[in-house]
C-alpha cells in the first residue's frame, strides 16, 4: 500500500507527444485519443492537461474517445481560502479522514454509475488504480463514528501540485472534510497548487475561484519543478 510520503515510482518519457501549449486551440478540450499508461497521465498533469471520456463530445464515433483538456478558465482552490462554515466545524469533530486506506473505494464511490455528469469509465478506474499503486494517486477518506466510510475525494499529486479529480458523500459535510484534511495536509507538504479542474457553484462557496490557462500553466510550472 503507498501513502502520501513515499516517493512515487520513477516513470519513463510518454510515447506521446503533447505540443506545447503555444499550439493549443483556443477551447477547452485541447486533443482526444493517446492512452492512459501511467508515463501518459503523468506527462498530462505536468503539462496542464488531463484526461476524461464523454460520449456527448465525439458524437460521431462508434463509443467514446478519451478527450484531454485544459480549460481555458482553470478552477483552482487557493491554500488560504478554503471556506470553513459551522456546519463544516461542527462535522469535523464527529468524523475522522485518513489517507491511502481505502483509495479503490473512494475511486468507486465517485463512479457510482447513476451520478449525474458521471464520466469515470472501467478505463479510467482501472488507470488510476496503477496510478495509486505506484504512489501518484491519492485518496482523503472520511469516516463516520462506526468506522463507516460516508465520503471522500481522490486526485494526483505531482511535488506541489494535487490535481484533484472527484469526491462523493453519502452524509453531510463528509467530502467537504475530506477537502479540510486535503488543504492542511498540502499546507504541511510544502505544496501550493490545488487544481480543481472546472470551477462550479459548489465549489466557489468553498473558496474556490477561476484563472486563465496561461495563469494556471505558469503556476503549474512553479508547483512541479520546484
Amino acid at each position: 500500500m503507498t501513502s502520501w510520503h513515499d516517493t512515487p515510482v520513477e516513470l519513463g518519457p510518454s510515447i506521446w507527444n503533447f505540443p506545447p501549449s503555444t499550439e493549443w486551440p483556443q477551447q477547452d478540450i485541447v486533443g482526444r485519443g493517446a492512452d492512459l499508461e501511467p508515463a501518459t497521465l503523468i506527462q498530462a498533469y505536468r503539462s496542464g492537461v488531463f484526461p476524461m471520456s464523454s460520449a456527448n463530445d465525439f458524437p460521431f464515433l462508434s463509443k467514446p474517445a478519451m478527450g484531454w483538456w485544459s480549460p481555458m478558465m482553470r478552477g483552482i482552490l487557493p491554500l488560504d481560502q478554503l471556506r470553513i462554515t459551522r456546519s463544516m466545524r461542527n462535522s469535523a469533530h464527529k468524523y475522522s479522514v485518513r489517507i491511502d486506506t481505502c483509495f479503490e473505494r473512494v475511486l468507486r464511490g465517485c463512479a457510482v454509475p447513476n451520478r449525474e455528469g458521471g464520466w469515470i469509465t472501467q478505463d479510467i478506474i482501472d488507470a488510476y488504480l496503477t496510478l495509486h499503486e505506484l504512489g501518484w494517486a491519492h485518496s482523503f477518506e472520511t469516516f463516520d463514528e462506526n468506522g463507516v466510510l460516508i465520503g471522500g475525494l481522490y486526485g494526483v499529486r505531482v511535488n506541489g501540485l494535487f490535481a484533484g479529480e472527484s469526491m462523493f458523500h453519502l452524509q453531510r459535510d463528509a467530502s467537504k472534510i475530506a477537502l479540510m484534511h486535503l488543504v492542511a495536509t498540502m499546507r504541511d507538504s510544502g505544496m501550493s497548487l490545488l487544481d480543481v479542474q472546472w470551477l462550479t457553484p459548489h465549489l466557489e462557496t468553498l473558496g474556490a475561484t477561476e484563472i486563465p490557462r496561461n495563469d494556471y500553466l505558469r503556476r503549474l510550472g512553479e508547483a512541479v519543478n520546484p
